[in-house]
C-alpha cells in the first residue's frame, strides 16, 4: 500500500446533494482508505494524497502537480495529463457506499482561442466504468474553475455488500491550441497551484447492507 489514512469519527451527519436529495446518514465508525496504486502522467507517486472528512460524508484527493499545457515551453506530451487512483475503502460493518457527486477545482490560463478540458469517470473493480463527464473551458481565461459531477440517485453504483472491490477514479486534463498562436502564447489547465495543492472532493452515498440470514 502506498498510503493509508484513518479518519477517527466522533459524530455523523447527512448531506444534501446539489439536486436536493438527502442520502442516508453516514456510519459513525471510522473509515480507512488505502491508496493502492497511483498511475498517470498527472500524478506521479507521492504527488496525490487522500483524506476522509470527519463526518464520513466525503473524501478529498489533493494533487500537487497536475497540469496540461500547450504553446511556448510545452512539450508535445504536455497537452494531455491523466491520473488513475485505485482505492480500497474499509467500510464500516453493515454499510456499503457509492459516489453521489464529485467537486473538482483548479486554475486555467488560456489564451484567446485556446481551450481546456476536465473529465472524469469512476468504477468499482470488476464493473464497467461510468461514462466520462466532460467540462470545457474556453480562452481568453485567467481564473480559478470549479465543476461538479452530480450522479442521479438511481444511477449511483454501490459496492456489492460483502465483497472486497477497489474503487477506481479516472481523471483527465487537456489543453488545446485551438486558434491561438502556440509560438507566442502558453495555455494551461491545472489541478495544482503555486501556493498549495488543489483539492478534489468526492461525496459518499451510504447504504445499509441487508443483515445476513441465520
Amino acid at each position: 500500500m502506498l498510503n493509508a489514512l484513518v479518519a477517527a469519527v466522533t459524530l455523523f451527519s447527512s448531506v444534501v446533494t446539489p439536486n436536493g436529495w438527502v442520502p442516508p446518514p453516514a456510519p459513525a465508525d471510522k473509515i480507512i482508505i488505502d491508496v493502492v496504486t497511483v498511475n498517470g502522467t498527472g500524478c506521479r507517486p507521492g504527488s496525490a494524497a487522500v483524506s476522509v472528512s470527519p463526518d464520513n460524508t466525503a473524501f478529498t484527493v489533493t494533487y500537487s502537480e497536475y497540469t496540461a499545457q500547450v504553446g511556448v515551453g510545452a512539450k508535445p506530451t504536455d497537452l494531455r495529463k491523466n491520473c488513475q487512483l485505485n482505492l480500497y475503502v474499509h467500510v464500516p460493518q453493515g454499510f456499503t457506499y457509492g459516489i453521489a457527486s464529485a467537486d473538482y477545482r483548479g486554475f486555467a490560463s488560456l489564451a484567446a482561442g485556446a481551450t481546456g478540458l476536465e473529465r472524469a469517470n469512476y468504477y468499482f473493480q470488476g464493473n464497467s466504468p461510468t461514462s466520462y463527464v466532460n467540462h470545457n473551458l474556453k480562452g481568453p481565461l485567467e481564473d480559478n474553475w470549479q465543476f461538479t459531477d452530480e450522479i442521479e440517485v438511481g444511477a449511483i453504483v454501490y459496492k456489492p455488500c460483502g465483497e472486497d472491490r477497489n474503487f477506481n477514479i479516472n481523471t483527465e486534463l487537456r489543453a488545446a491550441v485551438g486558434t491561438s498562436d502556440p509560438k507566442k502564447t502558453t495555455s494551461f489547465i491545472t489541478m495544482d497551484s503555486t501556493d498549495g495543492a488543489i483539492k478534489t472532493t468526492y461525496h459518499f452515498s451510504w447504504k445499509p447492507c441487508p443483515k445476513p440470514k441465520n
